[in-house]
């Protein structure tokens, strides 16, 4: 399941709705270290960071869903978003792991994803409705089209859901004692709908801050009482040479010879298989839904039945079928395309429907077909049997494959040869040699951009853990290979106080204006509350005073911020009471309520059913965090997880670093 984060377009985006409830435990999850590494014992081999009974968390697939989930995050990129890679790797780590746990345990408790299981899903889950539309095939075409932009192939695919249907299944078994009472939700209820009004008085950090002008004596006791604050801040830099390796420009240089086509065609021709189809059209008239009871009204069955045969007298007296689909079809997918649905296989529609289209012959129109979605009128266009794609069909779909193989081996041997030379000559002969581009840096941190390869915190991590003047080697880029060599190192130093004025300064300032804004809201809630008037406290210490409208506990207020944070203790006083100090990250306020406002019985009837499903989720999503944390502990105990340190130090290492 989490594997779908790793892969763009329409699959992920479907998925990431339909398993929002099990992402979001495994987020709760990794964030409260329940998937802490320091329990793994062992060491898998090099380019696995894990193994979970045998099964690899490989170093490539916690890169791949480290980098889709910084994407996620920061779809604009930036030096800053890349600078969390690491950190994300964890996270990612954490994630590839958890899955891996809750396969195994899945398969230990001899649950299993069936085919039908599988055509089900496809049919009626997350996916149903952009591959069945209407419950209509979308059409084998579009169905292997929809896989291949998402980078799968057909059986990669069907058994990634198959792994998500069995984590499902796990899930649901697990969740399945979770019970929210009626007073649960009313206590709910009126917590989240339930509107304060108050009157406030905000004094401003920011007016404070422009009070404060600290003389140089000031400003040097300080950098002296907080020298271990600034002790080697100015951080380590080091001189670079390297020569990039670029993947790019080796693509645009390879060639694929039909040798190679062939080859590879005839490695892989089980995946070009194609099962009989036929190219249909349809016009839907839909029928109304079971009502509470499971019944459907007839007479509303017999008026869409009427209507379809209406139409369908119109085809057979010649009408144009696609404009017909146009006014009349009740399949907006396909009545826009003229009521084409392209190739359909068998198996990929629901079984009246699936009957009829294959039973007609080419250019053939069926009478009334009646499904659960309703009436049809279904015209085959054409037909084909079952057959193996031909070379041609498919060279398009090869080459550009073969071409990025041939390109990322071209790569690797270039690199490997150049490294060679580097070591046995020097790094700036081998490239002389080879005719690439030697870049020399000036002294860098380990945040700069590098000319030719932009901002690489992994690269940047893998260099500054290296000697200097080690010999040369090679680290990965984002766009390549890189040969560097570490040519010098000034370490980390203390900066005096002059070269810190600056910061100093900033600091300081920040410290006293919070220092005194939290003095000036005390007297401020210490004055309102022993004249009972804060209003004049306010008058007195120049702070503004204002009135709020009715808010709920979501709500946001001008200068005080969410009434999440600090501010939600106004839902804890009486109407005519005052707060004591409620301070936001830049400004300080007293509040008074001047009034409280019950949400109604129909507010209560409108909502209450949502607020017990929202519960209900927080409390499944509770019992199968404890669930899988228990689950990790024990596997992780009994060394059936596996921790490779050393591989796992490398992607997070960013992140250590500044964490210590």
């Amino acid at each position: 399941m989490i594997r779908f984060l790793q892969t763009p377009g329409p699959i992920r985006k479907i998925f990431l709705g339909g398993i929002l409830v099990f992402i979001s435990v495994m987020m709760a999850i990794s964030l409260s270290g329940v998937g802490s590494f320091n329990l793994g014992i062992g060491m898998p081999d090099k380019g696995v960071v894990a193994t979970v009974s045998g099964e690899e968390v490989t170093t490539n697939a916690v890169q791949r869903q480290a980098k889709q989930m910084l994407s996620q995050q920061f779809p604009r990129g930036g030096p800053q978003a890349s600078s969390l890679l690491p950190y994300f790797a964890g996270r990612a780590a954490d994630n590839l792991i958890s899955e891996k746990v809750l396969l195994v345990e899945a398969q230990r408790m001899g649950l299993k994803a069936t085919d039908d299981d599988l055509r089900e899903y496809m049919r009626h889950g997350q996916l149903g409705q952009m591959l069945f539309p209407n419950g209509v095939f979308i059409g084998q075409q579009q169905y292997e089209d929809f896989v291949s932009r998402n980078n799968l192939t057909i059986p990669q695919f069907e058994e990634l859901v198959k792994q998500d249907i069995l984590m499902n299944k796990l899930r649901d078994l697990v969740v399945s004692s979770a019970t929210v009472t009626d007073a649960e939700v009313r206590k709910q209820f009126e917590k989240q709908n339930t509107k304060v009004k108050f009157d406030y008085a905000v004094i401003k950090k920011d007016d404070i801050l422009k009070s404060i002008h600290p003389a140089d004596a000031e400003l040097k006791a300080f950098y002296d009482r907080n020298k271990n604050t600034y002790l080697n801040s100015i951080p380590e830099k080091r001189q670079l040479k390297y020569v990039v390796i670029d993947n790019g420009k080796l693509l645009a240089q390879t060639q694929v010879t039909p040798e190679d086509l062939q080859s590879y065609y005839d490695q892989h021709r089980d995946e070009y298989r194609v099962p009989e189809q036929v190219n249909v059209r349809h016009i839907l008239i839909k029928t109304p839904l079971p009502g509470a009871d499971g019944k459907v009204d007839p007479k509303s069955v017999d008026a869409a039945r009427a209507k379809a045969e209406d139409v369908l007298k119109q085809v057979k007296a010649g009408g144009n079928f696609a404009d017909l689909a146009k006014k009349y079809s009740e399949d907006p997918g396909s009545a826009k395309s003229g009521a084409s649905l392209g190739w359909i296989g068998k198996g990929r529609t629901v079984p009246e429907f699936e009957k009829a289209a294959f039973s007609l012959p080419k250019g053939g129109t069926s009478d009334l077909v009646q499904s659960s979605y309703g009436f049809h009128i279904i015209h085959v266009d054409d037909k084909q049997d079952a057959h193996v794609k031909t070379l041609d069909d498919v060279k398009s779909q090869i080459e550009p494959l073969l071409k990025q193989q041939k390109a990322g081996q071209a790569s690797q041997r270039e690199t490997e040869q150049l490294l060679a030379d580097a070591r046995s000559t020097s790094l700036d002969k081998a490239a002389a040699a080879k005719g690439l581009q030697l870049i020399t840096t000036d002294f860098v941190d380990s945040k700069a951009l590098l000319p030719g390869i932009g901002s690489d915190p992994q690269f940047m991590s893998t260099v500054f853990s290296q000697n200097q003047n080690a010999p040369p080697d090679e680290a990965q880029l984002h766009q390549g290979y890189a040969i560097y060599q570490v040519t010098a190192i000034k370490p980390p130093s203390t900066p005096t106080f002059e070269q810190a004025r600056g910061r100093v300064e900033q600091e300081f300032k920040n410290e006293r204006s919070t220092q005194l804004l939290t003095q000036k809201t005390q007297e401020l809630a210490d004055r309102a509350r022993a004249d009972h008037d804060l209003k004049k406290a306010a008058k007195e210490l120049g702070a503004e005073y204002k009135t709020s409208d009715f808010v709920p506990p979501d709500g946001q207020v001008p200068d005080i911020g969410s009434m999440a944070g600090p501010a939600a203790i106004a839902f804890t006083l009486k109407p005519g009471e005052i707060s004591g100090p409620v301070n936001t990250a830049n400004n300080g306020a007293v509040l008074k309520v001047t009034d409280r406002q019950a949400p109604t019985e129909q507010d209560y009837a409108a909502k209450k059913e949502q607020i017990r499903d929202g519960a209900l989720q927080q409390q499944q999503a509770e019992i199968f965090n404890l669930f899988l944390g228990n689950l990790r502990e024990s596997m992780q105990k009994s060394g059936k997880i596996k921790i490779n340190q050393k591989e796992l130090a490398t992607l997070t290492k960013a992140r250590t670093e500044e964490n210590e």
